[in-house]
C-alpha cells in the first residue's frame, strides 16, 4: 500500500516512518496538500541509482572513442523504442 504521509510525520513520528522505508516501502511526503518529497532507505536508493551511474559511465566511455554524436530526438526515439519494445 502506498504511503502517502504530510511532512510533519517525519518530526512527529519519526520511527514509523523509518520502519516503512526499513521494509522497503517508500514513503511519500505532502507539504499542504502536495507531494514534497519521498523518503526511501539508502539501500532503495542505491539499488535505483547504481545502474545510472553505471549506463552513464559508459556513455563517456563510449563517447570519447567515438566521434559520432546523436540528437536529442535520436536518443529519446531509441530509448522509447526500447521500453515499448519496438
Amino acid at each position: 500500500m502506498i504511503q502517502i504521509r504530510p511532512v510533519s510525520d517525519l518530526r512527529n513520528k519519526f520511527p514509523e516512518i523509518e520502519n516503512l522505508v526499513n521494509e522497503g516501502q517508500p514513503v511519500y511526503l505532502t507539504k499542504n496538500g502536495y507531494g514534497a518529497m519521498v523518503v526511501m532507505s539508502l539501500e532503495e536508493y542505491a539499488r535505483l541509482i547504481d545502474n545510472v551511474e553505471m549506463k552513464l559511465d559508459e556513455a563517456d566511455r563510449i563517447a570519447a572513442t567515438t566521434k559520432e554524436r546523436l540528437s536529442h530526438d535520436d536518443v529519446f526515439k531509441k530509448v522509447r523504442s526500447v521500453i515499448h519494445e519496438e
